[in-house]
Formats: structure tokens, sequence, C-alpha cells
């Protein structure tokens, strides 16, 4: 059952991540590219979850979801930024 969990995960990861690109097609705001970015480390991040078959997860597989949350609120962050002109 985690395992069909874990892969459910990558596909809501990598479907999220493909909207996001196309999104960025359309308006080319950074926002978009960084959010996709986001979630295509996040379905990589689950799908070698789902590939490691051990019960204690490695601390690397957190330092790659912080990198993700990380890079949606450096996103967030250069969206809400006064630009000067």
């Amino acid at each position: 059952m985690a395992q069909f969990v874990l892969g459910m995960l990558v596909l809501a990861s990598l479907v999220t991540g493909l909207f996001f690109v196309r999104f960025w097609r359309q308006t080319r705001d950074r926002l978009f590219a960084i959010f996709a970015a986001a979630f295509f480390l996040l379905g990589v991040n689950w799908f070698w979850l789902s590939l490691v078959q051990t019960d204690e997860v490695d601390s690397a597989a957190y330092a790659v979801r912080l990198l993700a949350f990380v890079l949606i609120l450096i996103a967030i962050v250069d969206k809400n930024r006064v630009r000067s002109k």
C-alpha cells in the first residue's frame, strides 16, 4: 500500500510541475518556473523514496524536500519584491 501511495505522490508532483511549466511558457514569469522546478524535485524525491526498501529514511531525503520548499519560498519572495525602475 505504501508503494501505491508513493506512486500517487510521484505522479501528482510531476503533473503539477507540468502545469507550472505550461503556465511559465505562456507568461514567462519566474514564479512558475521555480514552482515547476520545486515540484519536479519533490517528484524525484518521492520516486527515490519508493525505490529504497528500508524503513529508515535517509537524511538526504529531508534535504531534498527542504531544498524544494526553500525554492518555493524564494519564488514567493521574488514575486512580491518591489522592483525599482
